[in-house]
């Protein structure tokens, strides 16, 4: 028996948390796409090469790790930005640093200087990933858990209007100003990128209105130390994490210079004045050794944790490969790393990051394994595929404007209708029918694909093709947004679905960037397949 009737279903899309997150979605959907299929695009007019775009798309990498900071927005508010709420002021500083970043984007040439526009793409994915992660809490926060599918619906539509203006309206844009596929012109996409700056006032006008959501239950925050001290402490900790191995290389190179510089910095840190600074990381340390877990957690012990859980993952890597190598001596190195880092005391060091998720352990035990299982493969075919869809549109023979006609304005539409579907459907009925159907038809829609590769600039099988992807790709969009909201737990809202969401997206980023070099030997027939 369904729970509400289809009236019920309808209102709620009437709901000021609905409005508010369609505008949020409009928000995270820009920067989402510019610094993804539409910087492809950009950089394959520029001349850039097909394994260079693959390997460019790791760019959208930080939004499979947003779970490593996710904490910080949980338990810390900004300095100055505080003022405006948890939720508010992370908006505000991401949405700031979205548009400087695009600013910074628009400025380069990847001709001259890809390597300095890569470095503001990351800076924009970054700061995008965090608002994110500020916008999965705040829309977990502001309503119940019948509503959710309704709110992932509203803001999937936001988001996918957003990624028209981002996608089409951008190559639309820069063929307008200019820049062809035959005549390529910098300056066209120096203007474009400039205006989607500024589409960023939108949604930072937005965080300032909106109510901050009432606060969840969280851990008590009552710092000892002021904040400009834990940061100047964590400042410190970090040189000396990065001047110790880094003075112990140029040794062994006998680069003596650049070690003495590495010395110097060390001997400052560890000098009176720099040990003063170092207070609240001591005091943490000195917990940790006696096993006491933080009975508060302030901003120092919130970055403590995260360079600790870094640590072990770049250790726990570095350690297969060193041993895969047979450097055996690195690799026993980076063994007794990874065991210090999960230790008791390190343990208790990374427990303000690993609560959330060990919460989440604790409250499916044995089917949690099998739900981060499905979580990491569901979107995995559309992700993949998706680093090279542009790059395979042109490769056909398809203009920017068909691409920006068919691909995104008509595909919008299909994607629109496929979000608004599923959440009616989950309303109406429930999650489970819904998130099976948008899985297996999100999959089987890359048969499409095959089919259009063997066919040339066929328009009509490309319209055929993009229908039946992105209405699958709505309907199974909205289904996971709403599963994977139910599977949190508010206390921990921001963390956990960073968490979640990120798990989605690593396997299949880490796999696109590889799909430049999958095509380049296999063609792009057997890459769909």
């Amino acid at each position: 028996m369904p729970d509400r009737s289809w009236r019920e279903a309808l209102a709620a899309y009437a709901s000021p948390a609905s409005m508010a997150l369609l505008l949020l979605g409009f928000a995270a959907g820009l920067p989402a796409v510019l610094v993804f299929s539409t910087l492809s695009v950009w950089l394959r007019e520029a001349g850039v090469s097909r394994e260079a775009i693959g390997f460019a798309s790791w760019i959208s990498l930080a939004y499979a790790f947003k779970w490593v900071w996710s904490p910080m927005l949980d338990q810390w508010r900004l300095p100055g930005l505080g003022r405006l709420g948890r939720r508010r002021s992370w908006l505000v500083f991401s949405q700031i640093s979205i548009a400087l970043g695009l600013v910074g984007m628009a400025l380069c040439d990847p001709q001259l200087n890809l390597t300095l526009m890569i470095a503001f793409a990351v800076v924009v994915a970054f700061s995008s990933a965090t608002q994110d992660i500020a916008i999965d809490a705040y829309r977990l926060e502001i309503a119940e858990d019948h509503l959710q599918a309704t709110l992932a619906a509203t803001y999937m539509t936001g988001y996918r209007v957003a990624m028209l203006l981002a996608s089409a309206g951008a190559l639309f844009l820069a063929e307008w100003l200019g820049s062809t596929g035959l005549d390529y012109d910098a300056g066209a996409w120096t203007l474009t990128y400039l205006a989607f700056a500024l589409l960023i006032v939108p949604g930072l006008i937005t965080s300032l209105v909106i109510r901050e959501p009432q606060a969840s239950p969280q851990v008590v925050n009552a710092p000892v130390h002021s904040f400009n001290l834990q940061l100047a402490s964590i400042g410190l900790l970090l040189v000396l994490l990065i001047s110790v191995p880094a003075m112990i290389n140029a040794l062994i190179a006998q680069a003596w210079p650049r070690a003495l510089l590495y010395a110097l910095f060390i001997a400052g840190s560890l000098s009176p004045a720099g040990r003063s600074l170092l207070v609240p990381v001591r005091h943490i340390l000195k917990d940790a050794r006696l096993r006491q877990k933080p009975t508060q957690t302030d901003f120092a012990h919130q970055a403590v944790s995260v360079i600790v859980l870094i640590i072990l993952l770049v250790a726990t890597t570095g350690m297969f490969q060193s041993y895969w190598g047979g450097y055996w001596p690195r690799g026993t190195m980076y063994l007794l790393i990874s065991t210090a880092c999960l230790s008791a005391p390190g343990r208790v060091l990374m427990s303000p990051v690993m609560t959330p998720i060990s919460d989440f352990i604790v409250r499916y035990r044995w089917q949690a394994l099998i739900l981060l299982g499905l979580i990491a493969t569901y979107r995995m075919s559309d992700t993949v595929m998706g680093v090279m869809a542009n790059v395979f549109y042109i490769d056909q023979g398809f203009t920017k404007d068909e691409i920006a006609s068919v691909s995104k304005l008509f595909g919008l539409v299909m994607t629109l209708l496929g979000a608004a579907a599923g959440g009616l459907l989950i309303v109406r009925f429930s999650i489970l029918p819904i998130l099976f159907l948008g899985g297996f038809a999100s999959a089987a829609t890359n048969l499409l694909f095959m089919i259009l590769a063997g066919r040339g600039a066929d328009l009509q099988m490309l319209v055929l093709t993009i229908s039946f992807d992105n209405f699958s790709a709505g309907l199974a969009s909205t289904a996971f947004v709403a599963y994977l909201s139910s599977l949190t737990n508010l206390k921990f809202s921001a963390t956990q679905y960073a968490l979640l969401s990120s798990l989605m997206m690593l396997l299949p980023r880490v796999l696109g960037g590889y799909s430049g070099v999958m095509v380049e030997h296999m063609g792009y027939s057997q890459f769909f397949l």
